[in-house]
């Protein structure tokens, strides 16, 4: 067989070779991507209704009132009279008489006698005043005062919790007006807590002392029991354990500064019959307590259990000094600098990720919990983090960490959505299931439904949520209501409960979720009118109109701030599970990346006209509810300001839904231009364009710094629409490109059979031609070439891989170019010093051939639709992707073999081989080290918002690092697998013998 037989058998299996490598990659690629979709069982909950039209029932003027003494009859009875205080009229006298029995934690009572002279009869002080605080909210509601005598009142869930409210957040515009502060951390008491000694500011802390006070009375009366504390190691000393904190170390001042300073607000919340559960996350650390954690582990060996008996020693600790504090709440699953607070030495790890830590872990707590008669609260959510990851939404895994820990003192306390706070999502079913006690998360002022500054009515919701898990698991006794907290607390509307801002428009769910836990099957429609009577009118027909406003407002969200057909599936992608907003990425930042607006529109594909619709049915639905409060009379409102601030929320939800309904509406026509060509979608895509461009600029002038209505970000979807109006001028330059590439390849192909070859520049196209399919004959094919032929070598290549670089960019991503050119620099610059005196042109011909093939296949799928087309395509169509993926990457590979083959006849195979090794471990580590000095994070922000094609707000928010779990030294493992690589490249091409020099 002769060797031109051999060679060309060996380029065809190493060609066969790297295109089934090609065929594994793009596997790999699409199992990566994990893109797939599966319809999601929704939630049934009652259709909205409002009430009936009733006339407000004048309370009793309580002419005496003969009650128990003690701090929580006089704080409910307190809210008694206030409410009869704040009533616009009194009606008969009365009489009030409380008796209570000897069980200080039942909550059974029934009310005796009539209006006139009525008793309240319970089992305990806990029923008793529990009796008081309901007849203030049935005075509050406009409802009659004596309902249902004789009849035994009690509470289903007995464990009703809240967060802390807005207690000791101080409402700085400034602070809120910039809107771009994404931090989970409240920084409530940050005028309390001082730097230095003495710690705490004496006058900021009888402030916020003043401030909780008034938080625990409202809650008490909205029917919470128990209230979630941040902190834990903040107030430790962690004096059981020898050498976390040395003598002197101002950690230990302050953390007896700090219990001193809060042990009177836990006392006083015990005082008033709240259970109170320190919040924290896990692990907490502080800078000596992490230094001796490692030092004595050797790591955060959190699957170690003497590394949790230093936490149970502080609580230990904790306890004794703290007697009122009940117990622990820990969540595992968020954690880092996005909840930590700036200048203050208290931050979390995200280390406890595997069922063995975390077991560990509640081994630990609960054991010293059952000892010191407290309870641990464990919150399932974990975000896919870890191989607990999925705990939160999937049985197996809530099984796999939790089955057989059957501590009495653990509960378990999960949210009632199968994910996130969000609309469209089923019912969690994890809260079905287990042996242990559960309590079930409601909030209230929905984070990713705008921060509660739009009207939600979550009250069938809520019930359909909490009939359905009590009747399946009758371990649920409770559950923990967010008042406040939830998602960055300054890049929203600045509204702080019980302080600034329309508040009250989230209270309406604070109070149904409290009212429901108590009892499942109330009235939600008359808790709403109760509502809107208590901080609005009295008016019936003024009422009547508002619980038909909120009727409307699921309407307006689940149809404005989602899309139906991509929000009603269960979307998979990179191993998570993105929630069904995802366009609005997150809480107000209307994204402009590919990847979610082409999956969005994939997974709506069939359904695009009512996906539309959808917008346009949430901007009617609002524009009635402004309707409805506008033709309010004024004057029957009980405050003109509850009435202006109402007509300025719809206001407000009006021109964000109009908005959001015209850039739905063009991002899936842009989709649908990419996916059919259609000139109709490209036109559709214009015109909604331009009354996009129009809405936005209006929103932004309207409420820009408005901290009370502030304005969406709509960076990330101007970016995407500045990218998305080049896509056809991409698409023509691309084919331009395309046509030139193929005709310089063809000329080669003539060239090297017909006596084309002796016109000007036909013998280079031939040389790239020989020398990219044949490497062999590289040498040959470049002998005896002009030099206007050895240019264009490098002119033809390096010009069409910048230009298809610079198409496929849109000619918005320098990152891009600058990476990708300074690789191949590098690479090139290699070879070239490696090859020194003798003649560079055959590698410059084989390199230089292979990229204008390369070129070609790229510019091939650019030319269709732009790079707007490409992505749609990698993104949503797997067989497209796969076949570009495995062609570009045998051709990405065969480039370095043509390049050795070519090099091959100079030097011999050994060195050939280590020439093209040193380039590549250089072209690799070089890149890599640049990157790693600049931050991995940072890198890959910047070519994200040129690129478009993640989040944009993935970056500012969580972290590209974080959220896809890449580790931040990976450039700097790249660069050392780089150098290896090059340092065995520059090994083999050394001279080893005196044949080397002559070959």
């Amino acid at each position: 067989m002769s060797s031109a037989v051999r060679r060309s058998i060996l380029a065809v299996v190493t060609v066969v070779v790297l295109l089934a490598l090609g065929a594994g990659v793009a596997v790999v690629v699409t199992d990566a991507l994990g893109i797939r979709a599966e319809p999601a069982v929704q939630m049934q909950p009652e259709p909205p209704a409002g009430a009936p039209a009733m006339a407000v029932v004048a309370p009793p003027r309580f002419t005496s009132v003969d009650a128990p003494s003690g701090p929580r009859y006089d704080a409910a009875l307190d809210e008694l009279l206030d409410a009869v205080a704040d009533a616009p009229r009194r009606g008969a006298d009365a009489t009030l008489t409380v008796s209570a029995g000897d069980d200080p934690h039942d909550e059974t009572y029934r009310l005796e006698g009539d209006a006139a002279a009525l008793t309240i009869v319970a089992a305990g002080e806990a029923g008793a005043v529990r009796g008081i605080y309901d007849l203030a909210s049935r005075i509050r509601a406009g409802e009659p005062a004596v309902v249902d005598v004789g009849v035994d009142v009690g509470s289903r869930l007995p464990l009703r919790m809240v967060d802390l409210g807005a207690v000791g957040v101080i409402p700085d515009a400034e602070a809120w007006a910039a809107g771009t502060d994404y931090s989970h951390a409240s920084r409530a008491f940050e005028d309390v807590i001082l730097p230095e000694a003495p710690y705490i500011d004496e006058d900021a802390l009888a402030e916020a002392y003043g401030e909780f006070d008034a938080f625990l009375r409202h809650v008490l009366a909205d029917g919470y029991t128990a209230v979630a504390f941040p902190g834990f190691v903040e107030y430790v000393t962690f004096d059981g354990v020898d050498g976390v904190y040395a003598d002197g170390d101002d950690h230990r001042a302050r953390a007896l500064a700090l219990r001193d300073a809060f042990t009177p607000f836990w006392d006083r919340a015990d005082e008033l019959g709240m259970d109170v559960f320190l919040r924290t996350d896990m692990l907490a650390l502080t800078s000596p307590l992490e230094h001796y954690l490692v030092g004595r582990f050797g790591s955060l060996d959190t699957a170690n259990p003497a590394l949790w008996d230093v936490y149970t020693s502080g609580l230990d600790e904790l306890y004794t000094a703290a007697r009122a504090v009940d117990g622990i709440l820990i969540r595992i699953g968020e954690a880092g600098e996005v909840y930590d607070v700036a200048g203050w030495d208290v931050f979390s790890r995200l280390a406890v990720t595997e069922a063995p830590q975390v077991q560990a872990m509640l081994a630990a707590f609960t054991s010293q919990a059952e000892a010191s008669d407290r309870e641990v609260i464990f919150r399932s959510w974990s975000v896919g983090v870890g191989a607990v990851g999925d705990m939160h939404t999937n049985v197996e895994s809530y099984d796999e960490v939790l089955a057989g820990i059957d501590s009495p003192a653990l509960i378990v306390s999960t949210k009632y959505t199968l994910g996130d706070f969000y609309s469209w999502l089923p019912l969690n079913d994890t809260l079905a299931q287990g042996d242990q006690r559960r309590i079930i998360e409601f909030q209230s002022r929905r984070e990713f439904e705008n921060f509660g500054a739009f009207p939600n009515d979550l009250g069938p919701e809520y019930q359909y949520a909490l009939q359905t898990l009590v009747a399946e698991n009758p371990r649920i006794e409770g559950v923990w209501v967010w008042t406040q907290d939830g998602g960055p607390w300054r890049a929203g509307p600045m509204t702080l409960y019980l302080k600034t801002g329309f508040w009250q428009l989230y209270e309406l769910n604070t109070q149904l979720a409290g009212a429901l836990a108590r009892d499942p099957d109330t009235d939600v429609a008359a808790i709403t009118a109760g509502w809107a009577r208590e901080w609005f009118s009295d008016d019936p027909a003024t009422v009547s109109a508002i619980t038909e406003a909120m009727a409307l407002s699921r309407e307006a969200i689940t149809q404005g701030l989602y899309i139906q057909p991509f929000a009603e599936q269960r979307v998979f992608a990179i191993g998570l599970e993105p929630p069904p907003m995802m366009w609005i990425f997150e809480w107000d930042i209307l994204t402009g990346d590919s990847a979610v607006l082409d999956v969005i529109y994939e997974v709506s594909r069939d359904q695009i006209d009512e996906a539309i619709a959808g917008g346009e049915r949430a901007a009617a639905a609002v524009d009635e509810m402004q309707a409805l409060v506008s033709g309010t009379d004024a004057a029957t409102w009980r405050d003109s300001a509850m009435r202006d601030a109402f007509l300025g929320t719809l206001a407000y939800e009006a021109d964000v839904l109009h908005l959001l309904s015209s850039y739905r509406a063009m991002i899936l026509h842009q989709a649908q231009w990419h996916d059919t060509g259609s000139a109709e979608a490209y036109a559709a895509w214009q015109a909604d364009r331009d009354v996009f461009a129009a809405l936005a600029a209006e929103h932004t002038a309207t409420y820009a710094g408005d901290v009370d209505y502030p304005a969406y970000n709509l960076t990330a979807a101007q970016l995407g629409v500045e990218r998305a109006d080049r896509d056809l001028t991409m698409a023509w330059i691309a084919r331009i490109l395309l046509a030139l590439a193929v005709a310089w390849v063809v000329i080669g192909m003539l060239s090297s059979r017909t006596r084309l070859v002796r016109r000007p520049g036909a013998a280079a196209a031939r040389a790239a031609w020989l020398a990219a399919t044949r490497p062999w004959r590289a040498r040959e094919s470049t002998l005896g070439m002009l030099p206007l032929d050895r240019w264009l070598l490098i002119i033809v290549p390096g010009g069409l891989l910048v230009a298809t670089r610079a198409v496929q960019t849109s000619l918005l991503s320098w990152t891009h170019l600058a990476v990708v050119l300074g690789a191949w620099l590098v690479f090139l610059v290699v070879v070239r010093l490696f090859v020194r005196e003798r003649s560079p042109w055959p590698v410059i011909a084989a390199v230089g051939g292979v990229l204008v093939l390369r070129s070609i296949l790229t510019l091939l799928a650019l030319s269709f639709t732009g790079p707007g087309g490409y992505w749609f395509v990698f993104w949503t169509d797997p067989l497209r992707r796969s076949i570009y993926i495995t062609i570009a990457f045998a051709l990405f590979v065969w480039l370095f073999v043509a390049a050795g083959w070519a090099l091959s006849s100079q030097f011999g195979a050994r060195r050939a081989t280590g020439i093209v090794l040193a380039g590549v471990g250089a072209g690799l580590a070089i890149p890599a080290i640049v990157v790693g000095l600049v931050g991995l994070e940072s890198a890959l922000t910047l070519w994200n918002d040129e690129m478009g094609l993640l989040p944009w707000g993935l970056a500012r928010i969580l972290g590209i690092t974080t959220y896809l779990d890449i580790p931040l030294d990976t450039p700097w493992f790249a660069a050392g697998f780089g150098a290896v690589v090059a340092l065995i490249g520059v090994f083999l091409a050394l001279t080893w013998r005196r044949d080397d020099v002559t070959s």
